[in-house]
């Protein structure tokens, strides 16, 4: 990228980043005493800073490039090293669209940028007609969630591809709910668009929520600056090690997914049949978009029956969200929105 060094903070750009023990020497050992590591125990050692088998393993798969690749503590470290990377804090601006995922907004605010949110449209996609605010010399980044949070939707790729052929900043794609929809990774683009960093997370799909893997693909100059600014041993090795247990487990993920599509599919087709539900939103996620006659009502008394939805009102307004759980738990579920108010 030829303005890559205009669009990077200075301080980060000239910034000589932290070498850890283990990144000095790559070679093998017997005797370790370089990282004043303990001597004693089975987590006494630190893990591997960069990630490598992991890594190697995600380049196979997704047909990138090792140096594509970056592994963050979930992909919300990811969202904040972007912000700290490209936005002076009090000076720069970022830019999303929503309604969308919260943490564009508690990152934006958390590095004192400003966020543009730009409404999406009636139907949950972004406005070609609306991109003037591209001309801001101040916006830096631009986030889209896709398939989007809480909506559930894919953004229509023609638009993506217009933003990012006309935007001269960074564009972050979200795609942490992709597995469950029929679209092809943005990934599969980076040579085309050098300005794209695509998202993904072992949190979803591979069932992983609570080990905290998220994954950046993007050019190499990119994943460079991301690697530059993130701690050292941003990744416990229990983590790096869950994630590739979950590859290594194909067959259960395929039937998984498959599991949650099919429930995903007779969850939306019973939810419309009630009648406290005025409409469920077509979803390319683990999750539905419903929008209830009631919603409070509806959520006191999903909670008063020990089930728990996301509130979305404030956001869509009259909606809940809700996630595709087990058969027994989308049974639970519909037996006591069939009862409303009866």
């Amino acid at each position: 990228m030829n303005d890559l060094k205009r669009l990077v903070r200075s301080n980060i750009w000239d910034l000589i980043p932290y070498s850890s023990a283990r990144e000095e020497y790559n070679g093998s050992g017997d005797v370790f005493l370089d990282a004043n590591e303990n001597p004693f125990g089975t987590l006494n050692r630190y893990p591997d800073p960069v990630q490598k088998e992991l890594k190697q393993q995600l380049a196979s798969r997704k047909n990138v490039n090792v140096n594509q690749i970056f592994i963050g503590n979930g992909s919300d470290e990811i969202i904040d090293l972007v912000f700290r990377i490209f936005c002076n804090p009090g000076s720069d601006k970022a830019l999303t669209f929503s309604p969308t995922y919260g943490m564009y907004n508690v990152s934006a605010t958390m590095n004192d940028v400003e966020l543009m949110e730009v409404p999406l449209t009636e139907n949950f996609q972004i406005d070609s007609n609306n991109l003037s605010f591209f001309e801001d010399p101040k916006l830096k980044l631009v986030f889209i969630c896709s398939p989007n949070n809480p909506t559930g939707n894919l953004i229509n790729p023609d638009e993506i591809s217009l933003i990012l052929n006309k935007f001269n900043g960074i564009v972050v794609l979200d795609e942490a709910y992709i597995d469950f929809s029929n679209s092809e990774s943005w990934s599969q683009q980076l040579n085309r668009f050098p300005n794209l960093i695509v998202l993904q997370t072992f949190s979803k799909a591979h069932g992983l929520a609570s080990a905290r893997v998220g994954v950046a693909y993007a050019d190499i100059e990119l994943i460079a600056l991301l690697n530059k600014v993130k701690p050292p041993y941003n990744v416990s090795a229990l983590n790096q090690q869950a994630a590739l247990q979950s590859l290594n487990r194909r067959n259960e993920y395929e039937t998984n997914i498959e599991l949650i599509l099919n429930q995903r599919n007779i969850l939306s087709i019973e939810l419309e049949k009630l009648n406290c539900v005025k409409r469920v939103y077509p979803s390319d996620a683990n999750f539905l978009l419903v929008e209830f006659v009631d919603s409070k009502e509806v959520y006191e008394q999903l909670l008063a029956s020990k089930i728990v939805v996301r509130n979305r009102d404030m956001v869509v307004s009259g909606c809940l969200r809700i996630t595709v759980g087990t058969v027994d738990e989308n049974k639970q579920l519909l037996k006591v929105l069939t009862n409303w108010k009866n």
